[in-house]
């Protein structure tokens, strides 16, 4: 018994896929950023935000591997569909929303404090949510992704 007959029609199934998802969509992050800023850089294989949204391609592959092994008109896949709904809404809308907010006190902070000022001198995370597009990108990552495997698994 391989490991693709093991996990074949089971939750290991979903799990894998899932995984693979959110690890395809941190690799394409740095390629993507290399190849715009001609630098390599790992922090993306570790970092939220950007594109594609590895949040959006996992939790998409979720639901669609729930889909295709419990049925679309499952409880499970309608559950993995509102938890992938949340997920995504949120990463566009309220982390979107903290990003913008840290890059706007982080400028506050640099352009209104001296360089010898005694507040907190850490910079606030910028890079949190993702654009509509970013989300969009993630998902269809993870659709794919979970087509792919399920019919070659």
């Amino acid at each position: 018994m391989n490991f693709f007959t093991y996990i074949d029609n089971t939750g290991y199934e979903i799990l894998f896929v899932s995984i693979t998802a959110i690890v395809v969509a941190q690799v394409l992050k740095i390629i993507l950023h290399s190849i715009r800023t001609r630098e390599f850089n790992l922090f993306f294989l570790f970092s939220t935000g950007g594109m594609p949204s590895s949040h959006s391609a996992m939790v998409s592959a979720a639901a669609i591997s729930t889909g295709l092994i419990k049925g679309f008109d499952s409880a499970l896949f309608a559950l993995a569909t509102v938890l992938a709904i949340i997920v995504m809404h949120d990463a566009a809308g309220v982390r979107r929303s903290a990003s913008e907010q840290a890059r706007v006190l982080n400028q506050i902070a640099y352009e209104l404090f001296s360089p010898g000022h005694r507040l907190n001198k850490e910079k606030l995370k910028e890079f949190l949510g993702h654009t509509p597009k970013q989300v969009i990108a993630g998902a269809g990552l993870g659709i794919f992704i979970s087509l792919t495997l399920h019919f070659l698994i």
